[in-house]
């Protein structure tokens, strides 16, 4: 069964830390990139964070730099998110996903039309 699944989100106070992580299931997890976006009801879906395949370079959006750290283990088919100096606005439910790709420099896009996409985990700071 071809699918990621989201765990790890919470309740988080501001400056606190949290970590995301995903499994993936029934697909080639090492061949594509990945990514992290977040979604507040109502609003657009963002882009956070991606990781490539093979090198594993990563790549932020301005708003998580020096923050978040997005890092892969394909051996176990997994991805994580390491949240560091959350703030309020970091609240979002949050989603693993190859629906995102690189645009140029740190500049990716997501379309929920596009790829797999996890069941998202919530993350609240507060």
């Amino acid at each position: 069964h071809v699918q990621l699944v989201e765990s790890g989100g919470g309740n988080a106070q501001p400056g606190g830390s949290l970590r995301l992580s995903c499994v993936a299931s029934g697909y080639r997890f090492s061949s594509g990139e990945m990514s992290w976006a977040r979604q507040v009801p109502g609003t657009e879906l963002e882009w956070d964070s991606g990781i490539y395949a093979g090198h594993g370079l990563t790549a932020y959006a301005e708003f998580v730099r020096g923050r978040f750290t997005i890092s892969r283990d394909d051996a176990k088919n997994t991805l994580d998110l390491q949240m560091n100096s959350l703030k309020i606005e970091d609240t979002a439910v949050y989603y693993c996903t190859t629906g995102c790709r690189p645009l140029f420099g740190d500049t990716w896009y997501c379309s929920r039309d596009v790829g797999l996409w996890g069941e998202g985990t919530q993350v609240t700071v507060s």
